[in-house]
Formats: C-alpha cells, sequence, structure tokens
C-alpha cells in the first residue's frame, strides 16, 4: 500500500509537509510562500513554560497554525484529527492510506529513530508525512531528511503519542478540498499584515519587546540563576534557534525569500530590498548563536559575556522594529 508521492527536503518541516502535500494535490507551492502566507515567523518568551527544565523560547508559530493560516487565506479546506487512543489513531491513519490520500502528522522527536542522537530530545511539535505501508512498516516522507525512511507501527505510535508540552495525541491533518486556483496575492497581503502585527505587537514576551526582554534576562540569569543555570537557559534560546525546526536565523532567510518570490509575484520591488535587509539580520542572529554557543560551552574568550550577547540581541530588536514598521507600510 504505496501511495505515488514525490519527496521534496525542505528546511522546515511544517513549512515541509503543507508545501509537500500540495504539490501532491498540484499546487506548485513553495516552502517559503508556506510559510509567509501562514504568517509562521514570531518570537515569544514564555517564563512560566519550561522546556527540557528552561523556559519556552520560540521563532514560530503554535503547532499547526502555518497549515491552518495558509488553508484559510487561500481557500483550501483542511481536517485535523486527534485521538485519545492508539488504536484509533492507527485505523483513521490506515484508512486515508488506503484511500491514496498522504496525511501530516504532529510527533515528538524523542524516540524518531532515523534521527541523530544529538537531535533526540524531548520536542513534540515536529511534522511528517505518512505517504504508506509496507506490511508493518510506515512509508515515512520527513521533510527536514534527505530520503524518505520508515518506522514499525510501534514506533509511530510512540511518536504520535509522545508525552509532554504539546503531547500531539495523534494529532493527524490534510487538505480535503481545493479551488480551482489559489488566490496568492490577496493571500501573501494577508500573511505580511499579520507577521507585522504579531512582531510589533505591544506584548512583553512577544516579536520585538519579547527579544529585549529576553535581553534584559541574559544580564540577570548568571547572578540571578548562577552559572551552571544562566548557561543551560543560554543554550536553551540558541537550541531554539538552530537547531529545531530551522529556528530564528533560518526563519528569517525562509521569509526573505518569501519577501523575494512575493516581490515577483505582487511586482512590488520593495519587498524585493527588503528580503536583503532580512537576510542580514538572519545573520545577525546566526552571529548571536555563535556567540552565545561559546559561552555555554566555556569557550567564550570574552570578559563580561553575557552583556555582550544581550547587546547583541538589543541590536537585532532594534533592526528588526525598523524592518517590521518599513515592511508595514511596503503593502
Amino acid at each position: 500500500m504505496e501511495i505515488n508521492f514525490t519527496h521534496h527536503q525542505t528546511a522546515h518541516c511544517e513549512n515541509g509537509v503543507v508545501s509537500n502535500l500540495m504539490k501532491h494535490n498540484g499546487f506548485k507551492v513553495s516552502e517559503p510562500m508556506v510559510f509567509g502566507i501562514g504568517s509562521g515567523l514570531l518570537f515569544c518568551h514564555i517564563p512560566f513554560l519550561k522546556v527540557n527544565h528552561a523556559p519556552a523560547v520560540t521563532y514560530r508559530v503554535m503547532p499547526g497554525q502555518i497549515f491552518k493560516r495558509f488553508a484559510k487565506r487561500t481557500g483550501i479546506k483542511i481536517k485535523k484529527e486527534k485521538f485519545k487512543s492508539p488504536k484509533q489513531a492507527k485505523d483513521r491513519l490506515d484508512e486515508n492510506l488506503k484511500k491514496d490520500n498522504p496525511v501530516g502528522l504532529q510527533v515528538g522527536v524523542y524516540n524518531l529513530t532515523y534521527f541523530p542522537d544529538e537531535y533526540r530530545f524531548h520536542f513534540n511539535a515536529h511534522n511528517l508525512i505518512v505517504y504508506g505501508k509496507e506490511n508493518d512498516n510506515y512509508l515515512i516522507s520527513d521533510p527536514v531528511m534527505e530520503t524518505v525512511t520508515t518506522l514499525t507501527s510501534k514506533e509511530l505510535e510512540k511518536v504520535r503519542f509522545a508525552k509532554g508540552a504539546f503531547a500531539p495525541n495523534g494529532h493527524m491533518y490534510y487538505p480535503i478540498d481545493f479551488p480551482k486556483e489559489l488566490d496568492i496575492n490577496t493571500a501573501i497581503v494577508k500573511g505580511i499584515k499579520n507577521t507585522c502585527r504579531d512582531m510589533l505587537a505591544p506584548v512583553p514576551i512577544v516579536g520585538i519587546k519579547g527579544i529585549r526582554y529576553t535581553a534584559k534576562l541574559i544580564r540577570k540569569w548568571p547572578k540571578s540563576k548562577g552559572v551552571k543555570v544562566a548557561n543551560h537557559y543560554l543554550g536553551q534560546i540558541v537550541r531554539m534557534q538552530e537547531e529545531i525546526g530551522t529556528g530564528g536565523g533560518g526563519f528569517r532567510y525562509i521569509y526573505a525569500a518569501f519577501l523575494q518570490e512575493s516581490s515577483k509575484i505582487l511586482n512590488n520591488n520593495s519587498l524585493a530590498e527588503l528580503s536583503k535587509e532580512m537576510t542580514e539580520i538572519g545573520d545577525l542572529w546566526r552571529d548571536f548563536a555563535l556567540e552565545a554557543s561559546r559561552i555555554y560551552k566555556n569557550r567564550s574568550a570574552k570578559t563580561d559575556a553575557y552583556n555582550k550577547v544581550a547587546s547583541q540581541l538589543e541590536i537585532i530588536a532594534d533592526k528588526e522594529e525598523i524592518f517590521f514598521k518599513k515592511l508595514k507600510k511596503a503593502i
């Protein structure tokens, strides 16, 4: 039972799942276009939510929101399901595969056997596609992997019902109806407006204010938490930025590609210029990650290292504030 499905590797899992499902259904939609229309770009520091014993930091919207927004703005109807029992989840998955319908799944990373050990930890917002079944093996198209792979029914059940924050509860999703043509132009504008609104939100832990809030905390952590905990917290920020679902720097590059593609579709040269600006901001995020990693790996040769990486974040916040105000005007 194998669906004629073409695997395409992408930078980020949810964007990749949506882009691949769209291509399978005859719509050529790129990963950056999915991300931009779905308003995936965000920054949020959630001090009261702990992931791996450190405050949660996210560089993207909540799992599932990208597909939900993309579908609504382009006129696609989608079906999303969660399950109380693994048997029910398995039966519904098998039912879809028998109908030649590949589906997206939200899963936990820790027990994904095909992931390298260093990437396997308790993170429950990963996405992949199941496109078939051979005996007891499910055929897996994980967009962040170079090639397709497999999971046994037991292995798949384990990751579909992983415990902890953002527990997937067997979450399965797939498109069920499409318009004759996607209204990409209108969807792009709505997606950009939403992202600008999120990043410029007057909320202390969200968007630009959230980046500045994080910088203030980094300055305080060595004294308030001790160096060991401060290093762990700083490592969490970098891990969420650079290792989990592409993160801060990588998302900026994807968003820059979205603006570049959108500039041609909308015939708007300002978006092409802003694309270059966002790429430069992505470079600054990567520089921050490099300096922060030197601190928590005890390889930083700089004195007052925490204050210096905090200053890097504040510079990023200033540049992103200018950027999103210009982007808001551009459309």
